[in-house]
This record gives C-alpha cells, sequence and structure tokens, in this order.
C-alpha cells in the first residue's frame, strides 16, 4: 500500500531527506495524502530512534505536533506514516529570500506562539515530559493554514515522574 502510494518511492515525489532518510508523498488508495519517512540504508539512526519516534509520536497528542498514522517494519525495510504537511518544513520560508517575505509579522507570531505552546505540553503539561533535543526550522512543519507543527521526535528524551531536568553524556542533534 506505502509503494503503491509513493509510486514505488518515485524521485518525483520526494519531499525531502533527513538524518533518518529520504521523505515521500504518498497518496492512499481514499485519496489522503501522507508522507513517508524512510529509513536509509546509510542513516547513521537506526532502530533505536526509530522505537524512540513511534513511542513519543504515539503516546502524547498536541495540536502542534505532527500525528504519526503508521509505521512499517519488514524485514530491514523501517517507515513512518505521517500526516501530510502542504508547506513543508519552516526552514523552506525563514532561509529563503522569496518565502520570507510571505511570513509577515502576525503570522510569525502565530508560529512562534504555536512552537511555544507544543514545547510547553512536551516540558510541562503532558504526563510524558519530552525534550526533543533536535528542534530546528527544518523540524517545523507547517499545514495548510500554516499552523506549525513538530516533528521529528528520533533523538528526544523522555523523562520520569515530575523530573525537569536531566544529564546526558552523548552530545545528539542533526545539522
Amino acid at each position: 500500500m506505502i509503494v503503491k502510494s509513493t509510486n514505488n518511492f518515485s524521485p518525483n515525489n520526494k519531499l525531502g531527506e533527513g538524518g533518518f532518510g529520504p521523505v515521500y508523498k504518498g497518496v492512499l488508495e481514499d485519496g489522503s495524502e501522507v508522507a513517508v519517512k524512510r529509513l536509509s540504508s546509510t542513516s547513521k539512526q537506526g532502530l533505536d530512534e526509530f522505537k524512540n519516534e513511534v513511542g513519543c509520536i504515539n503516546k502524547l497528542q498536541h495540536r502542534n505536533r505532527v500525528k504519526l498514522l503508521g509505521y512499517c517494519i519488514l524485514g530491514d525495510e523501517k517507515m513512518l506514516i505521517y500526516e501530510y504537511m502542504a508547506n513543508k518544513s519552516l526552514d523552506l520560508f525563514i532561509f529563503d529570500e522569496s518565502g520570507s517575505f510571505m511570513l509577515d509579522w502576525p503570522l510569525r507570531f502565530g508560529i512562534i506562539n504555536g512552537i511555544a505552546r507544543g514545547l510547553l505540553y512536551h516540558h510541562q503539561d503532558s504526563c510524558l515530559r519530552i525534550i526533543h533535543r533536535d528542534l530546528k526550522a527544518a523540524n517545523i512543519l507547517l499545514d495548510n493554514d500554516m499552523n506549525p507543527k513538530i516533528s521529528d521526535f528520533g533523538l528526544a528524551r523522555w523523562l520520569s515522574g515530575y523530573e525537569t531536568e536531566a544529564n546526558t553524556n552523548k552530545v545528539v542533534g542533526t545539522q
């Protein structure tokens, strides 16, 4: 079903590529659009990050976080299926001269406010506290109405109970 929806992972359907691997646009049989993140064989991220992404996104829902619709594990093939974000990522707007003109100050404020609401929920208001650890403009996706949604929880860290900070010995994040 996923192979068919992406036209066999056609380069024409490729939306971008991150540390996990390429992301493709897919259209399901019912006409709904999805984004398919496919683990690359050359990715430095692997099964741990895949499980972390599924666990983080599956346990908590918030209007400013991308929705995970499903996942696939078949042999060495690992894929995450998300809601499709028509306006792609925030970095395409703020780091592109023509795109940045589309962001007037009220829209910028709305995007900033949405990101802050999502972070506050993850850090303070949810029953499972999560520190994202890879928050950047490329991981802020924008829907049809330019509402921001935080994505890519593969490097996130879960905190227990009422814990509000943690130390780590491992440097994480992507460029």
